[in-house]
């Protein structure tokens, strides 16, 4: 990771990304109930506000290891909640 600046942006475009695609399956499957995805939009928006809190926290002692532990959970997160757009139907 290059810095600080750069794990926000990954922040922001992971789960923005996400959010897109939630959108672009709830456009096109009008058809369905939304309340899956829009809970699939909340998790994404409680996970980013949770992951900008930890990279703007001050009191870390080993600061690689702190942000290369977000960078993991941004991965195991973004894919849990991909796999919940994926088991939409």
């Amino acid at each position: 990771m290059a810095n600080v600046r750069d794990l926000k942006k990954d922040i922001n475009f992971v789960l923005g990304d996400i959010i897109e695609a939630v959108y672009v399956w709830e456009y096109n499957n009008t058809d369905k109930d939304s309340k899956k995805s829009e809970a699939i939009i909340d998790e994404a928006i409680v996970t980013f506000d949770e992951l900008i809190v930890k990279v703007n926290q001050k009191d870390v002692e080993n600061k690689k290891a702190h942000f290369k532990a977000i960078q993991t959970e941004l991965e195991v997160k973004g894919r849990a909640l991909i796999e919940k757009l994926n088991k939409l139907s």
